[in-house]
């Protein structure tokens, strides 16, 4: 079935809307409404613009060259030079999901009617969003305040049709033939518009609203993995009865508690003791406070879609257009809201990563183990079982640790002092997507060894949803216990299962939907 198209009106998006342009081709429609409210604010700028009096980005230079006033026949050069020059980017290609989450989020501005742009260029901007042609964007160039001005100044070059960009086939061409085999005409911009189409926090936005999906998945599979390993360890699931969550009322804490609970309801595994070992009153933290670590995450993740929603709602531009008809200077395209929440959720990936390893570790250690063969191997000492998987675990945790350091800690001064404070937005949204990436990974070892351990625990019967954990990842390609076997095939099979939600879907139909 095809998808509805996303129909962009004066009031923002929805982060649905977000997704289903940047990732899976959704048409993009621009509302009646839309449409009127871009040509009343455009005739607010050719009014200004016919006036002798000096309006920033109408009729004068930008930024620490705001000062001198542009005669008229300069103006449509001026727009060009300066989407010209600020596209600046270097580095490898931002991924295509990147650039078309941030063309669109740009187009949900300009439709808004504060930008003072004109009808015809934000109708250009569909059409290139729906003809599948990607602008060739760079790794370095946004600062993350005055918008993502190099990363947005390639999309607006190919609007131009000049520069390079990824056609629907997947090969980059220039634009002006990409442009001419849909049957686009270049934008020819006008007062303003070059400006316009450069000043938004629309690329680290973007990257913010799918991190949070991805996110959002890999949560429910780290309470997924997090139950698995108790299971494993012979731990106790009355830690997680919702009386104990409920004098500590954090939401994401009952959540992962609940979804906990949930995977383990039935299991014949839990609470045992091997012989010869004094029960235990407690298990170790990174058992028994999973909840608490991946429910403030949760409640991290729950801040930060707040603060997407706002940024969704927002028409971020310099100078707008208001309602009364005045063009405004004003600091809205300072990044820092979308900045915080992305360094928070890059730390929170962290320690639900690191708490994941941990467990893992103890999987793999006969003295805490409870039981299991060293490194849960076949023949131990002639199989190395997956001591090695948790070295790679461990590397990724690392590597997450480092990301988790602030971006928007920093600023660097630049444009002559004009812009002396941003927010590196930017540089925040770019890491995250590297963390995100590396705490699939992680939950995918713990994965691959909680079902291992389980396996192992003769005689004992899982749960029903662990059980159907563990058949949908046999089903998967990934191998159970057994002699030693290329691991990297395995794990690149688990880490897909994980990311794209198979390890999810494959227990909510005995759990229910997990929260």
């Amino acid at each position: 079935m095809d998808m509805q198209p996303v129909v962009l009106g004066t009031s923002g998006t929805t982060p649905q809307d977000v997704i289903a342009v940047a990732r899976h081709g959704a048409r993009v429609e621009l509302s009646e409404e839309a449409v009127a409210a871009l040509a009343a604010s455009r005739a607010v700028v050719d009014a200004l613009a016919a006036k002798p009096e000096p309006v920033y980005g109408v009729s004068t230079g930008f930024g620490a060259l705001a000062t001198r006033h542009i005669d008229h026949e300069l103006r449509a050069q001026l727009q060009r030079n300066i989407v010209r020059s600020h596209a600046a980017g270097m580095g490898p290609r931002v991924e295509r999901e990147v650039v078309r989450a941030l063309m669109f989020l740009r187009l949900k501005t300009v439709a808004s009617g504060h930008t003072g742009v004109r009808p015809e260029v934000a109708r250009t901007m569909a059409d290139v969003l729906n003809a599948g042609i990607t602008p060739v964007v760079h790794e370095y160039g946004s600062l993350g305040c005055s918008g993502d001005l190099a990363p947005l100044s390639h999309c607006a070059l190919a609007l131009m049709g000049e520069g390079d960009a990824e056609g629907p086939d997947g090969v980059v061409k220039p634009a002006g033939e990409l442009l001419a085999a849909a049957g686009i005409a270049p934008v020819e911009l006008r007062e303003k518009e070059g400006l316009a189409l450069l000043n938004g926090t629309d690329g680290m936005l973007g990257m913010l609203i799918m991190a949070l999906a991805d996110l959002d998945t890999l949560y429910k599979s780290a309470d997924i993995t997090a139950a698995l390993s108790l299971e494993a360890l012979l731990g106790t699931e009355k830690v997680l009865e919702p009386e104990l969550h409920a004098i500590r009322p954090h939401p994401g804490q009952a959540a992962s508690a609940a979804n906990m609970l949930a995977v383990l309801k039935g299991s014949g595994l839990t609470g045992h003791f091997q012989a010869g070992e004094a029960p235990r009153v407690q298990d170790a933290y990174s058992i028994r406070c999973a909840p608490q670590v991946a429910g403030a995450g949760r409640d991290t993740m729950a801040h930060a879609l707040l603060v997407a929603e706002r940024e969704l709602a927002a028409a971020v531009d310099n100078p707008v257009v208001l309602s009364s008809g005045e063009v405004r200077s004003n600091g809205n395209f300072h990044g820092a809201p979308v900045a915080y929440v992305l360094d928070f959720l890059a730390i929170a990936a962290a320690d639900l990563g690191s708490i994941a390893e941990r467990r893992t570790d103890r999987l793999l250690d006969k003295n805490r183990s409870h039981g299991l063969p060293p490194f849960l191997a076949d023949d131990a000492g002639v199989d190395s079982g997956l001591m090695i998987a948790q070295y790679t675990q461990a590397a990724l945790v690392s590597e997450m640790k480092r990301l988790a350091v602030p971006a928007s800690a920093d600023s660097i001064p630049s444009s002559a002092m004009q812009e002396d404070h941003v927010s590196m937005g930017w540089s925040a949204a770019r890491k995250l997507r590297t963390a995100v990436g590396n705490l699939a990974r992680v939950l995918a070892v713990e994965l691959y060894a909680a079902t291992r351990g389980i396996e192992l625990r003769e005689g004992l019967t899982p749960a029903p949803a662990s059980q159907a954990a563990i058949d949908a990842l046999r089903a998967a390609g990934v191998a159970g216990p057994g002699p030693d076997r290329f691991l990297a095939p395995d794990l690149a099979a688990a880490d897909a299962f994980v990311r794209e939600g198979r390890l999810v879907a494959a227990v909510e139909p005995v759990t229910g939907p997990l929260a």
